[in-house]
């Protein structure tokens, strides 16, 4: 079809709900034939409990993948063209428990026929092609099942956005971007700290002269994102990965996790072998950054921030970008 010859993939939704209608039109064709006096919506509570027997509509629901409010509403279209009743002998009042009526039973037994030739005719199709969809459609599940095609998406926009990214060394033009940006982000999620006017107020003197570092990200030459190095007079760690902050304008483009690279790219041609952060279990995002850095939970170490509640440290050995 010419269409999707030119909309590609994008349109995948929309040509499997065209495929979908095609297939929906010929089983609504396919019943009356057999004269079975199902419609294809009907079939997947029709089959459970031709197979089990009564079943509740929250058991029904969860076999056949459908929501609650589906499977009420089917039943009660069933209910109506008298293919299922409620069962009202049952011990628990409170559950609604359905079965098939005796005309349902006696579809059952009509509609082996049809699953025969069915399954005869899908069989075929599947011997005719190159590729066997019911075995892609399993395939698909799957991958959907571990990543949703919105994450998949979300995933590639950011791979797009950050190619417009830059992360670039601080100079003295980026104090301002430093101190307002973190000030901004400490504040919207807790308090300002004696520490953190240290560092923001004087982030030569505190960091840089000291033996660390900062980077900045820049998103079309603006800059958007900050974070620190800071070298540690510590025993087990050389570095601290802190004062990451990115602009909320910014988020979605995956400049946390570009900054976070340079950092520990940066303490790992210092020659640091671990990297320390504080950080708090809210900031639940950031926690999913840090981990996918290669950070892993510590505890035990000093901490001058009130806010700290998770320490965190990664092996820069292991670290490749």
């Amino acid at each position: 079809m010419d269409f999707f010859s030119r909309t590609g993939k994008m349109a995948l939704g929309s040509r499997l709900r065209l495929l979908t209608a095609r297939l929906t039109d010929d089983a609504a064709t396919i019943y009356d034939v057999y004269e079975i006096g199902l419609k294809p919506k009907w079939f997947p509570v029709f089959f459970v409990l031709s197979e089990e027997g009564e079943k509740t509509i929250t058991e029904i629901a969860g076999e056949i993948g459908h929501s609650q409010p589906s499977v009420s509403k089917i039943v009660r279209e069933m209910t109506a063209a008298g293919l299922i009743s409620e069962n009202n002998d049952t011990e628990d009042k409170r559950r609604n428990v359905v079965a098939l009526t005796p005309e349902g039973i006696e579809a059952t037994a009509r509609i082996k026929e049809q699953y025969s030739d069915v399954n005869a005719a899908v069989e075929d199709m599947i011997a005719s092609s190159r590729h066997n969809l019911w075995e892609a459609i399993e395939e698909w599940e799957y991958l959907l099942d571990r990543k949703s095609l919105y994450q998949r998406v979300e995933e590639q926009r950011k791979i797009r956005e950050s190619k417009k990214v830059r992360i670039v060394p601080y100079a003295e033009q980026y104090r301002a971007t430093f101190k307002t940006l973190n000030e901004e982000w400490i504040s919207t999620y807790f308090e300002m700290e004696e520490a953190d006017y240290k560092a923001l107020h004087d982030p030569e003197g505190y960091i840089i002269d000291k033996g660390g570092s900062i980077f900045v990200a820049l998103y079309d030459n603006e800059p958007v994102g900050v974070c620190a190095l800071i070298r540690m007079q510590d025993p087990a760690y050389d570095f601290e990965m802190a004062k990451m902050a990115v602009s909320p304008v910014a988020r979605g483009k995956n400049i946390g996790f570009l900054l976070g690279q340079a950092v520990m790219r940066k303490a790992k041609e210092l020659g640091g072998k671990q990297i320390y952060l504080e950080s708090n279990t809210v900031l639940k995002p950031a926690i999913g950054l840090y981990r996918k850095l290669g950070f892993r939970k510590i505890a035990g170490h000093f901490t001058p921030y009130k806010r700290c509640n998770i320490q965190m440290a990664a092996d820069l050995h292991t670290f490749a970008d």
